[in-house]
């Protein structure tokens, strides 16, 4: 299901002369520099104009990858069928503004890869339904499928209103929440955070989990200690259950898609949010682990660091470190952040939380600090060098509206974007041959091709 800007593209093949490629080489050992880009406490998802400055910046910076929202507080970053199909609605209301639509997945995505850079799609808040005293249609629309506290408390003690992982319609509506994405967009990976949990150690006790619980205990109900061993493994059990499902089946649709979490530091997330994720990675599943490793100082990140880094032998080079720049309380140090990210590289780099750290408190100091000695570029160390080359600019033919003129030197599938009204939309999805070709694009600004790393359609 597409939802795109609706433009012709019909395409003339003249093969001539092929453009140069454009792609850096890397000069230091591959590794993650990311960060998480939300819509809360910063411009830099605001407006079309926003995500362009904001992605050319971080690259000029020296990251690599970026981890952009797209499900929060009930609604999804972009048009989700699976969303619509469950409370009415495809996307976030703020995106619906004055009989304009906009798709802000899409936006980023582009920009990101214009300017280089990996992006997975960030579904922030995974079970979460909405934070505490606030209003949406999930809310609304789905009040059978929360999980509940022994008093019968919709909001748990982290303040926020939580799906059951338990109930299989849950599951399946998050899956296809992600499974829309995956089928519409050239996504280069998709991360889970640390709501692929239960919802606390104390929630559970809704009638539903109950009677689950005593169909598999022989009639007994879950123990009034919320920290009882047994109550939970058992909840833990049902988390790695989905994890599972989730990696099968995007597996199953894009095995080449990066599949990525970023859960609590472990033991504390087991404790806390029965959530095992080291368990998942014995067993072989995603792609990287980005433990939120946010601590104020150095001391306590080393710490933590090399805890996770022990829950982790054999895989120690997919394990990312969640690095606190900015947040609640003082920014991070910039002598501490030197050390974390240098203390980082003995996983497979780091990830900042947030972006607004990274683009407004130290923007010259991590410039020059991913510059040298050795620095400049590198790439993911799951992906080659040119995995999101420069675009290829098309040149507007003279004397003939709409039409466009583009060099290709590589075989492949590509994607048209073109600019109008402020931003970037895709306008088609191209198999192109080394040479030169023409394309009818009307009522636009610019257009460009970008490499789509999709699977051949038919292939």
């Amino acid at each position: 299901m597409k939802r795109l800007l609706h433009l012709s593209v019909p395409l003339l093949v003249l093969p001539m002369t092929a453009c140069a490629d454009t792609s850096p080489a890397p000069s230091a050992a591959p590794e993650v520099r990311g960060t998480w880009m939300t819509t809360t406490a910063n411009q830099a998802l605001a407006d079309p104009a926003n995500i362009e400055a904001s992605m050319r910046r971080l690259r000029e910076i020296g990251l690599n990858t970026v981890y952009v929202e797209t499900w929060k507080n009930g609604y999804t970053q972009f048009p989700s069928a699976a969303l619509e199909r469950t409370v009415g609605v495809d996307r976030h209301p703020d995106l619906r503004r004055d009989g304009r639509s906009r798709d802000l997945l899409e936006e980023s995505l582009i920009e990101a890869h214009r300017n280089g850079l990996l992006y997975l799609a960030w579904f922030e808040y995974g079970f979460m339904a909405a934070l505490s005293g606030s209003d949406n249609a999930l809310l609304r629309e789905k009040r059978e499928w929360l999980s509940e506290g022994p008093d019968g408390n919709l909001t748990a003690p982290n303040g926020f209103i939580w799906m059951n992982p338990l109930r299989p319609e849950v599951r399946r509506f998050l899956l296809d929440l992600i499974l829309d994405a995956v089928r519409a967009y050239d996504l280069d990976g998709i991360q889970l955070d640390d709501r692929l949990a239960w919802p606390h150690y104390t929630m559970g006790y809704d009638a539903y989990t109950r009677e689950a619980f005593a169909r598999e205990h022989d009639g007994r109900q879950p123990p009034e200690d919320p920290r009882d061993a047994e109550w939970t493994r058992w909840r833990a059990d049902k988390v790695t259950e989905f994890a599972e499902q989730l990696e099968r089946e995007l597996r199953a649709e894009r095995p080449d898609i990066l599949l990525s979490v970023s859960p609590a530091v472990y033991p504390w997330s087991y404790a806390n949010y029965a959530c095992d994720w080291p368990a998942w990675a014995a067993a072989g599943w995603f792609d990287e682990y980005i433990p939120q490793v946010y601590r104020f100082n150095y001391e306590a990140y080393a710490r933590d660091w090399d805890r996770q880094l022990a829950h982790m032998p054999g895989r120690e080079r997919d394990l990312i470190a969640g690095i606190r720049l900015v947040g609640d309380g003082p920014d991070t140090t910039w002598p501490d952040m030197e050390k974390k990210m240098t203390a980082a590289a003995r996983g497979g780099g780091h990830v900042h939380w947030f972006s607004r750290g990274v683009l407004d408190v130290y923007p010259e100091e991590l410039k020059a600090w991913y510059a040298g000695p050795g620095g400049g570029f590198v790439p993911h160390p799951k992906r080659p060098a040119d995995w999101r080359p420069a675009p290829l600019v098309a040149r507007a033919v003279n004397g003939r509206n709409g039409l466009w003129e583009v060099d290709v030197e590589s075989s492949g599938t590509y994607r048209v974007v073109a600019r109008a009204n402020g931003g970037w939309r895709e306008v088609e999805r191209v198999r192109l041959d080394p040479g030169r070709h023409r394309l009818e694009v009307a009522g636009v600004r610019k257009v460009e091709l970008l490499v789509d790393r999709r699977p051949t359609p038919g292939g």
